[in-house]
């Protein structure tokens, strides 16, 4: 019997050069790698001190079998085809298929996320069909809902500033119940490296000299 929370994480595969390219484009794709995976680590710590909800891992490119994310707490997954929304899209509606009442979506790349927040997110699903944490770019570091509502996703651009409002101009319309998180900040560039303490404590480091 499944819990009815249900966890999905959206990750890279760990391959230089092709995670955190605009990080790259000043720090070097090395060391954009290894913030990356630095990032990795936080999301899992977060995730794995997150009791009662099932946690599944979706890959954008292939499942990694042994890697730092272990079988046992993590359904391993690969992304659908399309773009992001419609990836998201996939995932929700396959956790939705498979039982699950209170689903939340979260990527990789917000430092500042930590398990308090992801619970608070799930304990406002109880109260309210929709929770969603808004990125400092205008995108959402955390979406959740209890039924499935496809307007978030169909004919929306993701990776836009617009992408947040246009999420919470759609819950509305619903007229159902809804709750904000705090606004983070998600590590797309440099700048947005400097906003968090990742950047302190990577560059108090000798290699990042």
């Amino acid at each position: 019997m499944i819990n009815k929370k249900l966890l999905i994480i959206f990750i890279k595969n760990e391959e230089e050069g092709k995670v955190k390219t605009r990080l790259a484009k000043t720090l070097g794709d090395k060391k954009a790698l290894e913030i990356y995976q630095r990032l990795l680590d936080k999301t899992k710590e977060v995730a794995l001190q997150l009791t009662e909800v099932d946690k599944a891992l979706y890959y954008s490119g292939f499942i990694a079998d042994n890697d730092r994310w272990p079988t046992e707490h993590f359904d391993k997954k690969l992304q659908h085809q399309g773009s992001l929304g419609e990836r998201m899209s996939a995932a929700f509606t396959e956790g939705f298929e498979k039982g699950y009442q209170q689903i939340c979506i979260i990527g990789s790349d917000c430092w500042d996320l930590d398990t308090q927040r992801l619970q608070e997110a799930f304990d406002a699903l109880e109260n309210n069909n929709f929770v969603a944490g808004a990125a400092n770019d205008g995108g959402y570091y955390l979406l959740g809902m209890s039924y499935f509502l496809n307007a978030l996703f169909q004919g929306k651009t993701f990776s836009t500033s617009s992408v947040y409002h246009e999420a919470i101009t759609e819950i509305k319309k619903t007229g159902d119940p809804y709750k904000e998180l705090d606004i983070l900040t998600d590590i797309d560039n440099e700048e947005d490296l400097k906003q968090t303490s990742l950047w302190e404590e990577l560059f108090n480091t000798a290699k990042f000299q």
